[in-house]
């Protein structure tokens, strides 16, 4: 199906994350970096109509030599995304890279930040998964191989951290545990019991692992099926959990090219539906023959938002994987960055181009019930089409 959509072209802003706070506030992170390109990091507050125009209310613009936000998420009244800090203070190892800033009558400001990633000035690790628990108390903030559980909106630790052989991409929370997304697997820690956490004043750059705090658990690992070629042939880019079936989980696993003889094979993507009761994978769906590079699930539960390296941006049905719908060439450089709009009406997808698009989601194309709109629709045409044969068969005598 098609839907209407409006690109919006922020000059010399390169996207990477965003995130709606309500049905019409959002907030994107961008910027050049921490390379000396002279393009300033910032926050952006934007008001989206239901025209698709995308109004900017205000921005935060962030100390020079700190990095762009690579990550974001938000409870509906604060931000909390991943910037590292500027390449002195990391020399000290001092990193205060998780942010929590609030919005309040269209402002943006700052409130708290927390270390949680060593990280040395020339290298290239950030924060990429920002994750906050569905009761917004819980927050998940990891690089590469390091994962921090914490008290939010406090940032105070409620776990000891995690460390992982393979790299992670992703993580998704249920109402007891924390699955965390691998290159090679998914793994399912139980999460501690909130309560049992003493609270204590945050410090600043990264802090010791205190022994008093609960560990996180690892109850199952699971791998990557085998009919995508295992670990060896696919690995994990992405995992949310279903907003209101939390039995139900989707990923995105993309293709490993194999170069044997010379020649290299498509790095095709594919999103799987997990029943996480027994974790066997109910559904499969080929997107392309390019990997995924950004994903979503719609707070209604009814549909899965993606972006492909292959520039567009695409709908799928939630309950059947089904394609919605797809934008072809949606950005410049493949999208970055996807949010759905809280009740579920609006899709942003943002871009390293320099820009955001604005896509409606209309009645039809959010109803869970599409497939078997379409389903009804196909079968009135297959009768319609029976029954004018047989008229005309009748007409000449046959």
């Amino acid at each position: 199906m098609r839907v209407a959509h409006t690109s919006h072209a922020l000059p010399a802003f390169p996207v990477y994350s965003s995130a709606f706070l309500s049905q019409n506030e959002l907030v994107v992170g961008g910027g050049g970096g921490a390379t000396k390109s002279g393009i300033k990091n910032k926050l952006k507050l934007f008001k989206v109509a239901k025209d698709r125009s995308a109004e900017q209310l205000d921005e935060f613009e962030l100390a020079i030599g700190e990095d762009a936000p690579m990550s974001m998420a938000t409870d509906g009244t604060t931000v909390v995304c991943g910037v590292n800090s500027a390449p002195e203070l990391l020399g000290k190892g001092e990193n205060e890279n998780c942010r929590v800033f609030k919005v309040d009558n269209g402002k943006l400001s700052f409130l708290r930040s927390q270390g949680t990633l060593s990280v040395k000035p020339d290298d290239l690790d950030y924060q990429k998964v920002t994750v906050l628990s569905p009761d917004g108390y819980l927050l998940a903030v990891a690089g590469p191989n390091d994962l921090s559980l914490l008290l939010y909106p406090s940032l105070m630790p409620a776990a000891q951290s995690l460390k992982v052989d393979k790299e992670i991409y992703d993580a998704t929370f249920t109402k007891s545990t924390l699955i965390v997304a691998t290159t090679a697997e998914l793994r399912v820690y139980t999460l501690p019991e909130t309560k049992s956490v003493s609270p204590s004043k945050p410090k600043k750059g990264k802090q010791k692992v205190s022994t008093s705090l609960p560990s996180l658990v690892c109850e199952r690992v699971i791998a990557i099926p085998s009919s995508l070629g295992g670990p060896s042939g696919s690995s994990f880019r992405a995992a949310k959990i279903h907003p209101t079936l939390g039995t139900i989980l989707y990923t995105v696993a993309n293709t490993i090219p194999n170069r044997s003889r010379g020649k290299s094979t498509a790095r095709q993507a594919h999103v799987l539906k997990w029943n996480t009761e027994n974790w066997t994978v109910e559904k499969t769906r080929k997107i392309g023959d390019r990997g995924i590079t950004c994903f979503s699930v719609s707070p209604d539960g009814n549909l899965l938002g993606y972006g492909s390296s292959d520039l567009s941006v695409g709908l799928l049905d939630a309950a059947t994987l089904n394609p919605v719908s797809t934008i072809l060439k949606a950005h410049e450089f493949p999208p970055t960055t996807l949010a759905f709009s809280t009740d579920s009406s609006v899709l942003v997808s943002g871009s390293a181009d320099n820009s955001i698009r604005v896509i409606n989601l209309p009645d039809q194309v959010r109803g869970s019930n599409w497939s078997f709109f379409m389903l009804i629709i196909l079968t009135l045409i297959v009768l319609l089409l029976a029954y004018t044969a047989q008229r005309y068969s009748n007409t000449l005598g046959w």
